[in-house]
């Protein structure tokens, strides 16, 4: 397998980051997003769209961070992190969904303004990832894992949360008062095989 992927993508570290937790052996390549090379005409065979990150594994090209997820999860028949029945799927889809919407316009939304000077209004997507962190840190409460499945195992959904989320402050989105959510971070974190999710020193962390 080969993974293209950004090291301050947020994207490409959660599908690099379960492909550590898996134990998978691959490539990585990084795409120098500075210079355009996402938008190369090589860059654009592999993605339409011009994104990070992109898994290669032999004539399968997997675009989509978190179609990339179910992908590893599904080839791997790694069950406990994708969980088959109708009503656990369900549950994992719900937060993948999340993922791609209020996280994504959010927290990563409020970081794209600090690290890449993207043009949002920064109160608007901090408020944005105030609202949906306080709900995942109330959901936390009554367990370790953000899937409601009755798992003591966590499934890719926690993936897909957790690099914007552990990245928040970059982008000025203060996470000391979510108790839940920090713990569940450190629970991430203490799993055999993480890697850490490259920071910059902007916003809170600078």
């Amino acid at each position: 397998m080969k993974l293209y992927h950004h090291p301050l993508s947020g994207h490409s570290h959660r599908a690099r980051l379960f492909l550590h937790l898996l134990n998978i052996e691959h490539d990585e390549e990084v795409v120098d997003l500075a210079a355009g090379a996402h938008k190369s005409p090589a860059f654009l065979r592999l993605n339409h769209f011009g994104q990070v990150p992109v898994l290669i594994d032999g004539d399968h090209i997997i675009q989509d961070s978190n179609a990339i997820l179910v992908y590893l999860a599904s080839k791997t028949g790694a069950t406990q992190w994708l969980p088959q029945t109708p009503a656990e799927a369900a549950a994992v889809q719900r937060w993948l969904s999340v993922a791609a919407g209020q996280i994504a316009f959010g927290p990563a939304a409020a970081r794209l303004v600090t690290v890449f000077g993207r043009k949002f209004d920064a109160d608007e997507v901090i408020a944005r990832a105030h609202a949906v962190l306080r709900v995942i840190d109330d959901e936390l409460q009554a367990r370790d894992w953000i899937a409601d499945i009755g798992s003591a195992h966590p499934t890719i959904a926690d993936i897909a949360l957790y690099s914007y989320i552990s990245s928040a402050p970059e982008g000025n989105v203060d996470l000391s008062g979510y108790r839940h959510v920090n713990a569940w971070l450190a629970r991430i974190e203490a799993l055999p095989g993480f890697v850490r999710f490259q920071k910059t020193a902007v916003g809170l962390a600078a």
